[in-house]
């Protein structure tokens, strides 16, 4: 051990911490020692106010005592998960930047001084690229054939399109951004969506992203294997995704659902022939059903936006509080109403119908183009009076939170 490194040397004992180095830790035995070397010589070396903090997640290996030896801060954060980890030693940090990093010596921390240039720049977040087409370097057997080749592509690609996440590696874990910048996020994600979920905050905000090309290293664990499980964490982040922009989970496929309600509706209603195919009654079904499922879906997709924002996950969308400010209680009663009592009136034509000839037999193909409408209307009527009471609701749960 050299003491140099350690925190009573009077450069490393400095006031102003200028960036803090956080590495979650469980059972790093085999490298913590060389991750936290690393960061301290780099601190020294480029004269950088900063310092090491290891927060560890319940060890049983004798990490932390190896990491305070060597000099770093270890914070004991009792919650498991790799963002628990990550929050406990971000709350503890004293720096104006953080740098967080995984503790198995993947990550060369001696490539500090990098993100902490872009962070200078004013940049919110300087994201880490370790894959070729970000201008990262991949050594060999440093990421495993599958997340090389679709996992990382994949949801980079998705957060490039869904989320306009200027990234190339959306699951790099070294990356450094400003406290300022963090304490807006208000990350929730105690897992290994912490990462993601920064990343999708950060773009839904429009924070100055700059991406930092670096080199992955072969894990130099021995001990154990990775934490990270291939399928599992892959599935929760493709979740997280979903769940993060419901106008692709529940609007969008909402939208194309009653617009093939509507078409099947044009075509069964005059009982069009295309070809050798006669579009009548059962089309008229699958129609209502399609449509009253694409409502369904666009009215979850709103409530959900409408939740994320009252609850802080996602921030305030202007063009949903101008939509909530024309859209309020009383005028959905109104047209949920007005569709009920064209429904109901639809419905009340049809038992008329069947009065008309002693409520005897019915020629089905006349009355049931009364039915189904009917029916279709009352149904949405009714969902619109219940959504705009549900509605109302979350918008006084937090105070109208859609008007922040």
């Amino acid at each position: 051990m050299t003491s140099a490194l350690r925190l009573t040397d009077p450069f490393f004992a400095q006031r102003d911490v200028e960036i803090s180095i956080v590495m979650p830790c469980l059972n790093e035995a085999d490298t913590i020692g060389a991750c936290v070397r690393k960061a301290m010589d780099t601190l020294r070396s480029h004269r950088i106010a900063g310092e090491v903090i290891v927060a560890d997640n319940g060890s049983t290996d004798g990490s932390p005592a190896i990491a305070r030896e060597l000099g770093a801060r270890v914070v004991t954060v009792r919650e498991k998960g790799y963002g628990a980890a990550l929050m406990g030693g971000i709350a503890s940090a004293r720096g104006r930047y953080i740098l967080m990093g995984d503790a198995d010596d993947s990550y060369d921390f001696r490539e500090i001084p990098r993100f902490l240039e872009k962070l200078r720049e004013g940049y919110d977040l300087a994201q880490g690229c370790r894959l070729p087409s970000g201008g990262g370097t991949l050594l060999p057997g440093a990421m495993p054939f599958l997340h090389r080749w679709w996992g990382n592509p994949m949801f980079s690609w998705l957060a490039r399109g869904w989320f306009k996440a200027p990234v190339s590696d959306v699951y790099c874990g070294m990356r450094g951004f400003t406290r300022a910048h963090y304490e807006r996020l208000a990350q929730r994600c105690t897992g290994m969506e912490f990462a993601t979920e920064m990343i999708i905050k950060t773009s839904l905000l429009g924070a100055r992203v700059a991406e930092v090309p670096i080199t992955l290293h072969p894990d130099g664990r021995k001990a154990h294997a990775p934490h990270l499980r291939t399928f599992r964490d892959g599935w929760r982040t493709l979740r997280f995704f979903m769940l993060y922009s419901p106008r692709w989970l529940f609007l969008v496929p909402g939208a194309l659902l009653l617009l093939l309600g509507a078409v099947g509706y044009g075509i069964a209603m005059p009982a069009l022939q295309i070809g050798r195919i006669t579009f009548d009654l059962h089309t008229l079904l699958f129609a209502s059903l399609s449509i009253i499922g694409g409502y369904q879906s666009i009215v979850f997709a709103l409530l959900t936006k409408v939740f994320a924002i009252s609850e802080g996950l996602l921030p305030p969308d202007p063009r949903l509080t101008r939509w909530s400010r024309l859209a309020s209680l009383e005028r959905g009663l109104l047209v949920g109403a007005a569709a009920m009592l064209a429904g109901l009136a639809l419905l009340a034509g049809s038992v008329a119908q069947w009065w008309a000839v002693g409520f005897g037999h019915l020629s089905y193909g006349h009355t049931m183009r009364w039915v189904i409408p009917g029916m279709t209307c009352t149904t949405l009527g009714f969902q619109t009076i219940l959504f705009s009471f549900f509605l109302s609701v979350l918008g006084l749960r937090r105070g109208h939170a859609l008007d922040t």
